[in-house]
This record gives C-alpha cells, structure tokens and sequence, in this order.
C-alpha cells in the first residue's frame, strides 16, 4: 500500500511539473508574440530605427532584461520579425500558387508578392533590407525561408540546379520590382505592364 501511495505521489508531482513546464512555455511563447507584434507596430508607424529595447519594454510593460532573454539583443529581435515575414510571404505564395487550378501560377504569385511587400513595407524591410544575421541557402537557414523559397521552387520544375536558378532569378525580379517601386523608383501605372512582361519571359516551356 506504501509503495502504490508513493507510487501515486511520484505520478501526481510528475504531471504537476509537466504541467507547470507547458504553462511556463506557453507563457513564454505568448510574450515572443507579443513582442515581436509591438516591434512590427512601432516599425510600420515610425520606421525601425525607433524600435529599441527600451521602447518595446516601454511599450508592452516587460523589463528590459525580459526582452534580452527572450532574444538576446536588438538584433535578435529583428531577426524574428523577418522570419515571421518569411512565413507569411511563404503562406500567401502558397495560397497563390495552389489557387491556379490550370495553366502557369506565375502571375499569380508574382502578384502575391508585390501585393505582400507593397501592404507591409516596414516588415519586408526587416526581411531583405536590414543588416541581420538571418542565413540564406545555408544549413542554419531557419525552415520559414526554405518554406518561402520552396514556394518559387514549385513554378519551375526540372533539374534542381535550373529550378535553383530560374527561382532565384525570379525572385530578384520580384525583388527588384518592389524596392524600385517602394522607393518611388518605378511609377505605380505601368504595374500590371511589368507583371505582365516578366510572366511572359518567365513562362517558357
């Protein structure tokens, strides 16, 4: 009877610090999120160069210490603003590409693209703008940018080698065409005209 009590305690504490561990890691995803939400607010309102430790632990009532321990550094948080990008990009590319039932999804994704950096600017600065530690084509690169990548990976299938490259050219198209036009480089007007045109070159047999 004392080993089945014993037995029982050892069982009831065991659930009880799984319990607390599950609580302390929601909690602790909780105010990632919450973080990570502040710094995007602040950045699309005022630019990124106002979102500092001291301004979220400001903004959101958590000490500094708890923003470094959660990210380490300014850079660190900035780092997870991008890569939040990049799984919302890769999401909305996805959703362009597999609504395409028949014929070629490149215009389709191509306008995905353009709409997601055009509605978000200051995220899609923190994505391919800012100078952050966040690794391409590299065995660290975290799975939300191998996720986004596979999604222009899909419109050119073939030889890994030539779909590595045609993606690649195709991204730094669309690249090019969202920072030229963020940048009030390229007129708005001739938009559709430019999606158009490359569509047309990329979409050989």
């Amino acid at each position: 009877m004392i080993v089945a009590a014993l037995y029982l305690l050892s069982m009831a504490t065991a659930l009880t610090a799984k319990r607390i561990a599950e609580r302390k890691l929601r909690d602790m995803q909780a105010r990632r999120a919450q973080i990570i939400s502040a710094a995007r607010r602040i950045a699309e309102l005022e630019g990124w160069s106002n979102v500092t430790v001291r301004r979220l632990s400001d903004e959101i009532s958590y000490s500094q210490p708890v923003l470094y321990a959660h990210f380490g550094s300014r850079e660190g948080i900035l780092a997870a603003v991008a890569i939040e990008g990049f799984q919302e990009i890769g999401l909305a590319l996805e959703k362009a590409r597999k609504r395409v039932k028949r014929g070629n999804p490149l215009k389709a994704v191509a306008v995905a693209y353009l709409e997601f950096a055009a509605s978000s600017p200051a995220l899609y600065e923190a994505m391919f703008c800012l100078s952050l530690t966040v690794q391409f084509d590299h065995a660290a690169t975290p799975p939300a940018l191998r996720f986004a990548f596979a999604q222009l990976l899909e419109l050119f299938p073939g030889p890994r080698s030539r779909s590595d490259v045609l993606s690649e050219l195709f991204w730094a198209s669309l690249h090019g065409i969202a920072e030229l036009t963020r940048t009030k480089r390229f007129p708005p007007i001739r938009q559709k005209e430019r999606v158009r045109t490359l569509v047309e070159l990329f979409a050989f047999p």
